[in-house]
């Protein structure tokens, strides 16, 4: 009877050692780097519109991107490019072309696509005439920053103006804000809106149109963060 409750016991330890041997260790799952967004602009990005150029009493100030604007260096503004973006301009009514640097915000009026420097907009031709019809072909895109992207629906001298348009903006898409632009006049700009891709703010801005009245105003900007 001993000799058999030992073959047992063999056999049991045997199949146990068997099975031990068989498994196997499952690896954790590999970790999962988060993908980057894709830039939101791509070279040979185009755009159409008018352009506009500034001097004083904006040259010697700081411009949005932390830089002192000068207004002879190949400098511009645009209102959602990123920083450092290398811009052609092609004015359409003369033919002339010209290379400029994205350094600042802007313009932030309606129709307008660009804010040249003195310097380019007078390799242009269009310090005289103040304006142009023109295409811009983005060359090479600056490092995408952080931040936000809003709706401009107004730039009012008075403050008291511009904080009623706040207040109604506010109570119908929950987020208005006013945000002061120095200069000769300074204008309160109101701003509805923080969304975190250029398209969500177009259709919030689309949104905006479509409940107002049609004079109204409405573009998307970009908000850098400090």
């Amino acid at each position: 009877m001993r000799t058999v409750l030992v073959a047992v016991f063999i056999t049991v330890a045997l199949s146990s050692c068997a099975h031990r041997a068989h498994t196997r260790a499952v690896p954790p799952p590999p970790t999962v780097q988060p993908v980057p967004p894709p830039p939101t602009v791509q070279p040979a990005y185009t755009e159409t519109g008018i352009a506009t150029w500034y001097g004083y009493p904006y040259h010697g100030r700081r411009a949005a991107s932390g830089e002192i604007y000068d207004m002879e260096q190949m400098t511009a503004a645009h209102r959602t490019l990123p920083f450092n973006t290398r811009v052609r301009v092609f004015d359409l009514e003369n033919g002339r072309t010209v290379e400029v640097r994205i350094n600042d915000r802007g313009p932030f009026v309606a129709n307008r696509v660009i804010d040249l420097s003195r310097a380019a907009a007078r390799a242009l031709a269009m310090l005289g005439p103040g304006s142009a019809q023109v295409r811009l072909e983005v060359l090479r895109v600056g490092e995408e920053p952080t931040g936000a992207y809003a709706v401009q629906v107004g730039a009012f001298r008075d403050r008291n103006n511009a904080e009623r348009i706040r207040r109604q903006m506010e109570s119908r898409y929950g987020v208005a804000r006013l945000v002061l632009r120095d200069g000769t006049p300074s204008l309160w700009r109101v701003l509805v809106g923080s969304e975190v891709t250029e398209n969500a703010a177009a259709q919030l801005a689309a949104r905006i149109r479509q409940d107002s009245d049609e004079n109204t105003t409405a573009f998307v900007v970009r908000v850098d963060a400090a």
